[in-house]
């Protein structure tokens, strides 16, 4: 088996770089050809991917966190927007690792590594939103702000980071106006959040979409408006368990496309990656079973 791993060295704040001689060990025990690129800067991991489809002989692994994903993902769709993308390995690195947990794959390296070997694959739904691919989970409004804030957290790590940047967010008390029309609805008015699921759970706990099934061929999103800290902050909580939507303010639907204007601009992220600060039209789809992807 020819295999090209894609790695990134500052997944998990760089603690993914020293898994570098673990991931190739864990191949050339299995006897085989394996070939390590390390990405160097944002979006190198996408021309990688890029390149290797392209030439078309080799495995593309993923060795990273959920953003490293998603750029590979994307440099797949490059070459081939129409048909099907992977086979594809992961072997997660990440800080959270959303999608490999959602889909209750194992975190350490020689058990991803044994996945691919064996073989088996599952096709997966991907989420478009605007020109981007995303795998697990994208979002307009509150969600983006903190992921802005956890960008600019560098002492805290893991999961706590996404709860401190989240209560930072929510002291910012952000709000917007929002056009959001769906495949059987339609919505005008404020909005505090709009999260869009490929898969239930984003940023290691909060289970944002928590009816988001990545097989099912719809996009499962959330909105909803909160108008003052003290309702942001009871919400919290219950969307860790998914349970803020029973809330009469939060309003989950699926379909397969969702149009959104916004005033003022919002954010925009996309597997936990900022894709822009300043969006007015942002247009999500689904791509059914797009991603083939080795599972157990």
């Amino acid at each position: 088996m020819k295999i090209s791993v894609i790695l990134n060295p500052y997944s998990n704040r760089w603690q993914a770089k020293a898994a570098l001689p673990q991931v190739q060990q864990a191949f050339e025990q299995h006897d085989c050809e394996v070939q390590i690129h390390e990405t160097q800067a944002p979006s190198h991991a996408t021309n990688l991917a890029e390149q290797i489809a392209r030439e078309g002989d080799r495995t593309v692994v993923i060795a990273g966190g959920d953003g490293t994903i998603g750029e590979v993902v994307n440099g797949l769709y490059r070459v081939n927007p129409e048909g099907s993308l992977g086979p594809v390995g992961i072997i997660p690195l990440g800080t959270a690792n959303d999608l490999v947990n959602n889909l209750g794959h194992p975190l350490s390296i020689e058990d991803a590594v044994r996945i691919i070997i064996q073989g088996k694959t599952r096709h997966l739904d991907l989420g478009k939103v605007n020109d981007w691919v995303f795998a697990n989970n994208s979002a307009v409004g509150l969600e983006p702000v903190v992921t802005i804030f956890n960008i600019g957290m560098t002492r805290l790590r893991g999961v706590l980071r996404y709860l401190v940047a989240a209560l930072r967010a929510i002291q910012s008390k952000p709000k917007w106006n929002m056009q959001i029309r769906w495949d059987d609805g339609e919505y005008d008015g404020p909005v505090s959040l709009v999260s869009v699921g490929n898969c239930p759970v984003t940023g290691g706990l909060f289970r944002m979409a928590p009816a988001a099934d990545p097989e099912d061929g719809l996009l499962t999103f959330v909105y909803g408006y909160a108008p003052t800290r003290r309702a942001m902050l009871s919400l919290l909580p219950r969307a860790i368990s998914g349970a803020y939507v029973n809330d009469p303010r939060i309003h989950q639907h699926h379909s397969r496309a969702i149009s959104i204007r916004c005033q003022p601009p919002t954010p925009l992220q996309a597997d936990g990656e900022l894709r822009s600060e300043t969006l007015t039209e942002i247009q999500y789809s689904i791509l059914p079973g797009r991603l083939e992807l080795f599972c157990p």
